[in-house]
């Protein structure tokens, strides 16, 4: 019954490893930079900061700052602002040629304090966007999330029949040998097998975060149908506004309504974050956690009244979590060095278990290694 249960753990991580290889390869490649991306921002000089001011300069206006965003593109729709919680002195405007236009969107940083423009970069152009869409969606959008998150499953399904697998074959051997006075083969194989459980942890919750990550767009929807639907239930019917309110009342009402936290997102009306009759304000708490997990407040677009606030489901929580713990960005530069690290090693993990098994396929068995084993080790990977 053992080597039954052997044999069926290797065909799982053969196959499963075998398929996902080279786009994990591909992801690795590309999400490298990715961590690095405000460093590279900087050094590339693409990164803009708020210019220096005394730090008790208030805060302008919300609507000083909307009207700044819709200046700088005559004709476009706001869609969002976001402002990160390193840089609370600068303000993300998207504005598209409509509220839920996802094409021909455009970007527009304010400074949040002076509402003035500070830049207006272009988001679909540079090595970094490159990158970016290579990892997220490989240029194909939800097809292509969907795509990518069915590998990250084959990868974990990978990484678990892996440890399985692993026991059997280092039973007569102490945990993390590599044997370097026999075959290179062996050796590298050693190696191989050591860097993947040195890199287990970190890939499996980077694995996990990413396929997470993918079903974005379907969670999202989910939570509007099962949550959002409900909190707009007496707007049904009702036309769409054509003249917003005033959004620095609604984050005023937001920020009473949510005392101990602070604006970090907002979303207009007919965005896919948003109803089509109210602002949506996500409130932030302000620890390193926290500061990743929001509370929506809807608030009445046009007479700028509070509307409802809930608790977002288990999913979006699991989704907002997941997007910065993905890419190492909850402990500053440190952490990211450590992502790095990891991801350089899984890279020679990734690499060499392909090298390992072109190198076996069509050849016997090395001697000496239990048969289910070696399957699982060697041309699983």
């Amino acid at each position: 019954m053992q080597a039954l249960a052997l044999r069926r753990w290797t065909w799982v991580h053969k196959w499963s490893s075998l398929i996902c290889t080279v786009f994990m390869l591909l992801l690795c490649l590309t999400g490298l930079p990715l961590i690095f991306h405000h460093e590279i921002g900087h050094w590339l000089g693409t990164e803009v900061e708020a210019p220096p001011l005394p730090s008790d300069t208030p805060m302008a206006s919300l609507d000083r700052v909307v009207a700044a965003a819709l200046a700088a593109e005559p004709g476009m729709a706001l869609q969002y602002l976001f402002q990160e919680a390193e840089e609370p002195a600068l303000w993300h405007a998207t504005l598209g040629p409509d509220a839920a236009a996802t094409e021909g969107t455009r970007q527009v940083l304010i400074d949040a304090r002076t509402a003035q423009i500070l830049a207006q970069p272009k988001p679909d152009e540079g090595l970094m966007y490159l990158m970016f869409r290579l990892h997220v969606d490989l240029f194909a959008d939800l097809p292509g999330k969907l795509f990518l998150g069915a590998m990250g499953v084959l990868l974990l399904a990978a990484l678990v029949s892996g440890v399985v697998l692993y026991g059997p074959f280092m039973r007569k051997l102490d945990f993390g040998t590599v044997r370097r006075q026999r075959s290179r083969r062996l050796y590298w194989l050693d190696q191989h097998n050591l860097l993947g459980m040195v890199t287990l942890v970190w890939a499996l919750v980077v694995g996990g975060t990413g396929v997470i990550n993918t079903w974005a767009d379907l969670l999202i929807k989910l939570w509007q149908v099962e949550q959002v639907s409900a909190m707009v239930a007496p707007y049904q019917g009702q036309a769409r506004p054509k003249q917003l309110g005033s959004l620095q009342q609604a984050a005023e009402l937001a920020r009473a309504a949510e005392p101990d936290k602070q604006l970090g997102f907002v979303a207009f009306p007919g965005t896919m974050m948003a109803s089509p009759y109210h602002y949506a304000l996500f409130m932030r708490g302000q620890t390193p956690l926290s500061a990743r997990l929001y509370q929506p407040v809807l608030v009445d677009a046009r007479h700028a009244q509070f509307s409802t606030s809930r608790e977002p489901p288990w999913y979006i929580t699991a989704l907002l979590i997941s997007q910065p713990l993905h890419f190492g960005d909850y402990g500053g530069l440190p952490l990211k060095i450590i992502w790095a690290v990891l991801d350089l090693l899984t890279l020679v993990v990734l690499g060499s278990g392909l090298v390992l098994w072109w190198g076996k396929h069509g050849r016997a068995r090395a001697p000496g290694l239990p048969s289910a084993a070696t399957l699982g080790t060697e041309g699983g990977r």
